[in-house]
């Protein structure tokens, strides 16, 4: 049985919407995005920085989201969600795969940094700008991309999973602006799934 280390609000939410995707069995360590739950010694041992997701199968314990869904994809279904190796859309898979956590989610960091998580005397609205202003940068040509498409490659991918959940909390921190259509329309299709209705709404 895989099992999930899972805080709301987190990148622990891509892989229960994987999970679920592929109706996979899984159980849940639900922990508080709080310092009492992710940096106690319990959970240091899963993770060293104490984060999440962490996902345990049997022997194997396995940490970054990206890493886990790849791992359940080999290990759990055989190379599903993405195309073939010798597919045409294989580079663009792996592109947007991993455009996620090079382009996007930086700055969706430093925006939840500067507007949730400091305290607001210690809030920089430089830093905060200059982060909003790359995240929108970043966020053009996956706009562009999905001209004509309602996913990233064509078809539901695990690429979707990663960067439509970048997308999906970029727009909810307002900086998906209604000039990029095609953008707010592919937020509005993967927010639909209901896969990703039960990890979102997931206590």
């Amino acid at each position: 049985m895989l099992k999930l280390h899972f805080a709301p609000n987190s990148r622990a939410g891509r892989i229960v919407w994987l999970l679920e995707e592929l109706q996979l069995p899984y159980e849940i360590n639900r922990m508080a995005f709080h310092p009492k739950d992710l940096k106690s010694e319990e959970h240091r041992a899963r993770h060293p920085l104490g984060r999440v997701p962490v996902l345990e199968d049997g022997d194997v314990s396995i940490y970054e989201s990206g890493a886990i869904v790849d791992y359940v994809l080999e290990r759990h279904k055989n190379g599903g969600l993405k195309p073939a190796v010798n597919d045409n859309r294989f580079p663009e898979y792996l592109q947007w795969f991993h455009y996620c956590e090079g382009m996007v989610m930086p700055a969706v960091n430093t925006i939840v940094v500067q507007t949730i998580l400091l305290p607001e005397d210690r809030r920089d609205a430089t830093v905060l700008g200059q982060a909003q202003r790359l995240l929108s940068k970043s966020l053009e040509p996956v706009n562009t991309a999905l001209d004509g498409r309602d996913y990233l490659v064509g078809d539901f991918s695990a690429a979707d999973i990663m960067l439509g959940h970048a997308c999906f909390m970029s727009n909810r921190l307002g900086c998906v602006p209604d000039e990029m259509p095609h953008l707010k329309a592919y937020v509005a299709k993967v927010t639909a799934r209901p896969a990703f209705q039960t990890a979102i709404t997931m206590p």
